[in-house]
């Protein structure tokens, strides 16, 4: 590599060469015509300047040649287009802005093909993805129609028959998609509609929408997804949970009876009668008990829709406290509310109940009633074990249950019967211990 030599220890070696031409040029004039200064001068003024000239001319055209290739490259750069470098044949200052700019350049290309490897893999993976992808710009003005701009091939497959979608309008496309589509639209919002499928059978899909900026217009994201064979596999998946928690507790019944009803016939043919209202009363106490079973399944199955009268707090929570014990939190509010008195007593029975049956002292079984806003919150409290993790995820689920002989349909009851108030229910453990079952409701 040659010596390394900067732009201004170049620049004073030249002006100082220059200099030192002129000023010897000068003497030997001087020499030769004594007492003619002004001549002297002009002469060397000259002779000296036109070879400054073309001397610094000859060291900027390199230089200019530089720059004007620099400006070319960084035009270049605003197309796109990394593919360009630059050489300098001088080791000075400009050598390392070529070396910087043409770094720049290197990271620039390499940013650039892995920036298009991704799109790549991107557009592989959107086109290919079951889920049908429609990307709607809106108009600019109010008079138009939102526009798709960007659809995948489970859209073109789903609403266009596999053609493209592109340019055409949304409102064009929902013309021709089902009904379902377009009141799903109408909507709003994310949510589920049906769509006739192959035969008598109709498919469930998913509707999700998202909203954002792209290119300073607003876009809108529209993914729709088919839900039918994923329904149909939890559907069976439940069916076959149901029907083992309904085998296990006819079992845990029958067997029992079979054994009472054996051997209460046994007494008989003895003439051993002194025990039979014993075994008489141990299977009316079971067959009661597979009743209340198969009651709670058919109350959890027949929900009806709940008719709201408006009611009154105290006598509500008093008609409660004949039937489960418990102690009252706080002041009650006043006036009435409106709900579905028989239900939300079934709900809070099963809660008070659980709450019992937690393990926690009777006394420390307690209801709250609160107003929050436009919501009414009733919590049911109690001094047990609580929950881990696992058990106040699953704890809503029906049929999931904890208890040896729970049916897993209490709170899965609660929670239905919150819900068809157009409110939820919230499990939490207290501080100190215990569990926390919070059920609002408007």
């Amino acid at each position: 590599m040659a010596r390394r030599l900067s732009l201004i220890t170049r620049w004073s070696a030249l002006l100082a060469t220059l200099l030192t031409l002129g000023i010897a040029a000068a003497l030997a004039l001087d020499h030769l015509w004594p007492g003619h200064t002004a001549a002297v001068f002009v002469l060397c003024l000259t002779g000296v300047l036109p070879l400054a000239i073309l001397t610094l001319r000859s060291q900027f055209r390199p230089m200019l040649s530089l720059f004007r290739a620099l400006e070319g490259t960084v035009t270049s750069y605003k197309d796109g287009d990394f593919s360009f470098s630059l050489h300098w044949r001088q080791n000075d200052e400009l050598r390392d802005l070529v070396a910087a700019h043409n770094a720049l350049g290197r990271v620039l290309r390499e940013q650039r093909l892995e920036l298009v490897q991704r799109e790549l893999l991107l557009d592989t993976m959107v086109q290919h993805t079951p889920v049908a992808m429609l990307l709607v710009a809106s108009p600019p003005t109010r008079d138009q129609a939102p526009v798709i701009v960007y659809a995948n091939l489970a859209a073109r497959e789903l609403l266009h028959k596999g053609r493209k979608l592109e340019g055409h309008t949304l409102a064009a496309i929902l013309a021709q998609a089902t009904p379902a589509l377009s009141e799903a639209m109408a909507r709003g919002s994310d949510g589920l509609f049906t769509a006739p499928g192959e035969g008598e059978e109709e498919d469930v899909y998913h509707l999700a929408r998202r909203s954002f900026s792209l290119n300073g217009r607003p876009h809108e994201l529209l993914l729709i997804r088919q839900l039918t064979q994923e329904l149909r596999r939890q559907e069976v998946q439940t069916w076959k949970k149901v029907i083992r928690v309904i085998s296990h507790e006819l079992n845990n019944s029958l067997a029992p009876l079979t054994s009472l009803a054996h051997s209460g016939a046994e007494l008989v043919r003895r003439g051993q009668t002194e025990r039979l209202p014993q075994i008489l009363a141990t299977i009316e106490e079971r067959t009661r008990h597979l009743e209340q079973f198969i009651l709670g399944y058919a109350r959890f199955a027949k929900l009806p829709t709940p008719r709201p009268q408006p009611t009154a707090w105290g006598p509500f929570l008093d008609g409660l406290a004949a039937q489960m014990p418990f102690q009252v939190e706080g002041e009650l509010p006043a006036g009435a509310a409106e709900f579905d008195a028989a239900q939300l007593a079934q709900a809070l029975l099963n809660l008070l109940k659980n709450a019992h049956e937690s393990g926690s002292r009777p006394e420390a079984v307690s209801l709250q009633v609160r107003r929050l806003h436009d919501m009414w919150r009733i919590d049911v409290n109690d001094r047990g074990p609580g929950m881990n993790e696992a058990v106040l995820t699953n704890a809503l689920v029906p049929f999931y249950s904890t208890k040896r002989s729970g049916t897993g349909l209490g709170l899965a009851l609660a929670r239905e019967i919150a819900e068809a108030h157009g409110g939820r229910i919230m499990l939490a453990n207290r501080s100190g211990g215990g569990l926390s079952v919070s059920l609002l409701i408007p």
